[in-house]
């Protein structure tokens, strides 16, 4: 028997065998189960099998954390073992009916915005890389001055820089009728009407150059380039407008009548009505947002640093996603994600104090790669696999990432992009910011590494924790 199969059968045994389990699927890192009953679950014969970095239950599934390349080899021997399995989407939508309602809004606000992201990464590192060739110290070791950049260059950079945030309505909308059981090219299509050029420009609007249209005198129309709530709540509304629409429409009418009035009466609302309201409370709250990351002293960091890792673990830190492309999109600048890296890069510091103190062979297998991993963004295996098992690295991590967070606050470091952190998230801060992020990241990683180090962690706690 292979190491792999024995290992998939110690898996199924421990969640309270086949009978137990309704079906499993897997992601990058994760062997994704969902169970009939929770009870029979053995969370201790879980954590103590080989290659198990940590389990926890979220989104309506039993997850078990086994690292990149591993949980496809995993996932591998429990097909072969006869098990239910599904793709990750289609085990998503039977998750989501379980847990409550807040939790499954959270789910499908995540669901919506996880899948623009990659496009906003992108755009991000394209920012940074800008920033970074049109420094002068950088330009000088080419011989070159600012003025030398031909206008071509800055208009092919601000192609690559500028694209997503102009057409973020449609990627949103198109997104939301995905999500909401629409037909994502008719939401995408509103979200592009949300953009036309036949309205006024956003940007335009705002510096004073151009006047809204006025409908009926008082309602104002214009264009909604890098806006996110309107084409979001039009998102929602019209993927159930077109469901309603669809029900009621023969069926050898619906390919013509069905977009035909979804457009029409979803466009028409989205200006007049959808638009100037959602329009002023997303302003409101990026004022709000805004403000709170502008607290004097680092309080802001400070907070933010200590609270976000604690918020990851409750599964709601998708909200946020929101927040960041807003953040772009109006400011070209995220300050929000200079701090909540210090708080990532925090973990992996108290991960890596656990590796290097403890005398256990199978601990230190399991906290130097969940360091790294911590250290490359992604601190699932470090929280749930070590820090949060054995208690205080994990408060010590939130100490570490309230201090760099106070530090990138006091700096007013402020990223290109999202959702790259640590490693990865140094390419967000090419633009003459590199230096103070390293810095920040060290502060954040060595004050959560020393603390549990001295107070967080020792062998004989750990015996006393798995007793």
């Amino acid at each position: 028997m292979t190491e792999n199969r024995k290992i998939a059968e110690e898996v199924i045994e421990a969640v309270g065998g086949q009978e137990n389990i309704h079906s499993i699927a897997h992601c990058a890192t994760r062997l994704r189960i969902i169970v009939d009953d929770k009870e029979k679950i053995n969370q201790e014969q879980i954590e103590n099998i080989q290659k198990v970095k940590g389990a926890f239950f979220n989104s309506g599934q039993y997850q078990i954390i086994f690292g990149t390349g591993t949980v496809n080899k995993i996932y591998e021997e429990v097909s072969n073992l006869g098990l239910s399995t599904l793709s990750t989407s289609d085990q998503k939508k039977e998750a989501v009916k379980s847990g409550s309602r807040f939790q499954r809004a959270i789910r499908t606000f995540g669901d919506v915005f996880v899948p623009i992201i990659p496009v906003l990464v992108a755009t991000g590192l394209f920012m940074g890389l800008r920033g970074l060739i049109m420094q002068e110290q950088i330009l000088a070791l080419l011989g070159l001055t600012p003025a030398d950049i031909s206008q071509n260059f800055i208009l092919f950079t601000q192609v690559l820089t500028d694209t997503a945030f102009i057409f973020l309505p449609a990627l949103v909308a198109w997104s939301t009728f995905r999500v909401f059981g629409g037909t994502p090219i008719i939401g995408l299509v509103l979200g592009l009407m949300l953009v036309s050029p036949s309205l006024p420009n956003a940007w335009s609007v705002a510096g004073g150059d151009v006047t809204p249209i006025y409908f009926f005198d008082f309602i104002p129309v214009v264009g909604y380039q890098a806006s996110v709530l309107p084409a979001f709540i039009s998102g929602i509304l019209g993927a159930k407008l077109e469901r309603a629409i669809r029900k009621r429409v023969p069926e050898s009418l619906d390919l013509i009548v069905t977009p035909f009035l979804t457009l029409l009466v979803m466009i028409i609302v989205a200006l007049l009505v959808i638009g100037p309201v959602f329009h002023a409370v997303e302003n409101g709250l990026l004022d709000v947002v805004t403000n709170v990351l502008s607290w004097p002293f680092g309080i802001s960091g400070i907070l933010i640093g200590g609270l976000n890792q604690l918020i990851v673990i409750t599964g709601v830190h998708h909200v946020f996603n929101m927040l960041e492309i807003q953040l772009l999109a109006q400011y070209q600048s995220n300050p929000y994600n200079a701090i909540v890296t210090c708080a990532v890069a925090a973990q992996g510091g108290a991960t890596l104090a656990v590796a290097l103190k403890t005398k256990s062979a199978k601990l230190k297998a399991l906290s130097f790669p969940s360091a790294f991993s911590a250290f490359l963004g992604i601190t699932e295996p470090a929280i749930f696999g070590v820090n949060l098992r054995y208690g205080k690295p994990f408060i010590m991590g939130l100490i570490g990432g309230a201090a760099g967070g106070f530090v990138a606050s006091l700096l007013q470091l402020k990223a290109t992009g999202m959702a790259v952190t640590v490693i990865p998230g140094t390419l967000l801060y090419l633009n003459g910011q590199l230096l103070p992020y390293i810095l920040v990241n060290l502060i954040a990683i060595g004050s959560a590494f020393v603390l549990t180090w001295m107070f967080g962690f020792s062998d004989k706690e750990k015996k006393e924790i798995e007793q």
